[in-house]
């Protein structure tokens, strides 16, 4: 688990809810039917239009990894190698077809299964980089959903703040509503600005550190199949791919 995304969720809200509370406005002066549904309602509309949605299933079933981010453990992966490795040259590479499915990571059974069936260095190498580089094009589309949802709320804040300050002027003529109008106005670009800075913009950062570190993952595995086809000392491997963790 990801304790750090936790405190943070928990102090963006706090900063929002608190700040309020300090400078005087009050919790109720956050909330507004209007600004949510002008930027709430717009940013989800904005954000439907831009992305597939085969993007955005996509995209919300990775954000959980916020919270949880995928198990990656490169040290076990380096052992497994390794442990491979000294299989392969006891027993031959058939030795480790049984080991194909204890594996739960779709991603390693399929460069075991390439390993196993005798392919060369090269064409596992060329087959496991497509695959690599389409798992890691369609995490990166789908966490940049979120960061197009951060540029379009602060945005639809100001055209919000707009309609407010619009109904505000319709009624100059009655004073009492003038402060409690104008306030409601701005609390759209609260909202805006609030949900983009502290909500869709390090939602869209931290999963593409999360992306980034499964890519580098995914690479040592395939330089580790490589090295078991090409026939490598064991040890020779484990010194190689121990680089990964650095």
């Amino acid at each position: 688990m990801d304790i750090l995304s936790i405190i943070g969720l928990v102090l963006a809200a706090n900063a929002v809810l608190l700040g309020a509370v300090l400078r005087g406005a009050g919790l109720m002066a956050l909330i507004s039917l209007e600004a949510f549904m002008v930027v709430g309602v717009g940013t989800i509309a904005a954000t439907c239009i831009q992305t597939p949605l085969p993007v955005m299933k996509h995209a919300l079933r990775i954000f959980p990894w916020i919270v949880r981010p995928p198990s990656r453990d490169g040290r076990q992966i380096i052992t497994k190698i390794v442990e491979w490795s000294n299989t392969a040259r006891k027993q031959g590479l058939l030795g480790l077809e049984p080991l194909i499915a204890r594996e739960t990571d779709e991603f390693v059974q399929k460069a075991l299964q390439l390993v196993v069936d005798g392919s060369e260095p090269e064409a596992i190498n060329n087959a496991m980089n497509v695959e690599l580089s389409m798992r890691e094009h369609a995490d990166i589309t789908a966490a940049k959903m979120f960061e197009g949802a951060g540029i379009y709320s602060p945005t639809l804040g100001i055209i919000g703040a707009v309609l407010g300050l619009m109904a505000v002027l319709q009624n100059l003529t009655d004073p009492a509503k003038l402060g409690a109008g104008i306030a409601s106005a701005f609390t759209a670009t609260i909202y805006g600005i609030s949900l983009a800075n502290l909500f869709f913009l390090p939602v869209a950062g931290k999963l593409k550190g999360i992306i980034h570190r499964q890519t580098q993952f995914r690479e040592m595995i395939i330089d580790g199949m490589m090295c078991i086809a090409q026939g490598e000392n064991p040890r020779a491997i484990e010194a190689k791919l121990q680089g990964y963790l650095h």
